[in-house]
């Protein structure tokens, strides 16, 4: 499908967000939060979570994290202007908050963060949720449904310097001395590979001893890696696992 661009916003001072119109027939049976399109760019396929869609209204959002000139998507949704196109394909998904669970648990960065607020958005009013994302600091804080625990990192060669220094990510060692509440726990917990695959999933099914079902974990994107090459790597992730 082809969507427009009709405005753009921004979320906070790293996340932009991007307003499209369009055809949304193929949005009518889609009822997960974390749904998610594939966008089109002149040289590389990029993914994204979709946000708000409006099937009757043709709307939806997507919001991207920028970092100056990096990467494909980010440079051009800071350019994006009204009557812009984009050659989009889905959408997919695959977690929506379970209203049978006691409490919910969502965790990520900022590239998680827009499946976050969807999930929170969904949740009803007497829902149970704990939140926690990191970013960079005070500063880059957006506005969400519910309340949140912010992870700062910091920035710049002292985050690099912190983060080495630690014997866990920041992120694993908010939730861990987060307030860990009874009864059944659903989780959504996605973000930089490193941090939820090798050491929030651990943390959450080996420690925690919560079934694989109630636990929806993966990668956003990984440290130092193109999304080409981290799609080779999530690849090779799951073939060894599966071994």
């Amino acid at each position: 499908m082809q969507l427009t661009v009709t405005a753009t916003s921004r979320v906070s001072p790293d996340l932009v967000r991007v307003e499209f119109s369009g055809d949304l027939a193929s949005f009518a049976e889609s009822t997960f939060t974390d749904r998610y399109v594939k966008l089109q760019f002149p040289d590389a396929v990029r993914t994204y979570t979709a946000l708000d869609p409006d099937v009757e209204a043709g709307t939806v959002a997507v919001e991207f994290v920028v970092h100056g000139d990096t990467g494909v998507a980010g440079p051009w949704a800071a350019a994006a202007q009204p009557g812009d196109v984009l050659e989009v394909r889905g959408p997919g998904g695959a977690y929506a908050p379970d209203p049978a669970a006691d409490w919910h648990l969502l965790v990520g960065d900022e590239s998680a963060l827009p499946a976050i607020r969807a999930a929170l958005q969904a949740l009803p009013a007497e829902a149970t949720a704990r939140a926690y994302v990191e970013i960079e600091g005070p500063g880059h804080e957006a506005e969400l449904p519910r309340e949140v625990t912010w992870v700062h990192r910091g920035s710049g060669a002292a985050a690099a310097m912190a983060a080495a220094e630690q014997t866990e990510p920041a992120l694993l060692t908010a939730v861990r001395e987060g307030e860990w509440l009874p009864g059944r726990v659903q989780c959504f917990v996605h973000g930089e590979a490193q941090v939820v695959m090798h050491a929030l999933r651990p943390f959450l099914l080996a420690e925690k001893g919560l079934p694989r079902e109630d636990v929806s974990v993966s990668g956003y994107w990984r440290r130092g890696r193109t999304e080409e090459g981290f799609r080779d790597w999530k690849r090779e992730l799951r073939e060894a696992e599966g071994a």
